[in-house]
């Protein structure tokens, strides 16, 4: 594991026996970046992969 890993293994830790629907999951990150919007370019690029992480395994 990365350094940088611990939030996401944070998340699985905590939150990772929970169901959300992807219009939570866009809801959240829109909110992340009205707080923090220097990382608005990091947060797109996941949406955007997330978006389209079926079209990669084709």
């Amino acid at each position: 594991m990365y350094f940088t890993d611990r939030g996401i293994e944070e998340l699985a830790d905590r939150r990772g026996d929970e169901q959300v629907s992807f219009a939570w999951l866009a809801d959240a990150l829109r909110t992340f970046v009205d707080e923090h919007p220097e990382f608005e370019t990091a947060i797109d690029r996941v949406a955007t992969w997330l978006a389209r992480i079926d079209d990669e395994q084709e």
